[in-house]
């Protein structure tokens, strides 16, 4: 017998505005960059991708390309994007020890 597995999809998971919050808030903390792009990846699926790339002034083949494993997004265009999906990036000292 063959075991069949589906790819797991965190967009699927994203059902409310806590989750989001919750998931993005994770993954930022770990400090890894293509993490964080692959989160907001799964948040625009999570919503409208057409609708975000209209809010965040790109194209939707320019968010496709931007969010996707092999995009290199300028900082510009991460805070575009984490805008029109509600948020702000701001950077925090960390404690020195």
């Amino acid at each position: 017998m063959t075991t069949k597995f589906k790819r797991f999809d965190f967009a699927a998971h994203l059902t409310d505005e806590d989750d989001i919050a919750n998931y993005l808030e994770a993954v930022v903390a770990e400090g890894d960059p293509a993490l964080t792009i692959a989160a907001l990846s799964d948040i625009a699926r999570a919503r409208n991708m057409s609708k975000l790339a209209r809010d965040a002034k790109l194209t939707r083949e320019g968010l496709y390309k931007a969010l996707s494993p092999e995009g290199n997004p300028s900082f510009a265009t991460v805070s575009k994007i984490a805008g029109a999906l509600g948020f702000r990036i701001s950077l925090q000292p960390t404690p020195r020890g």
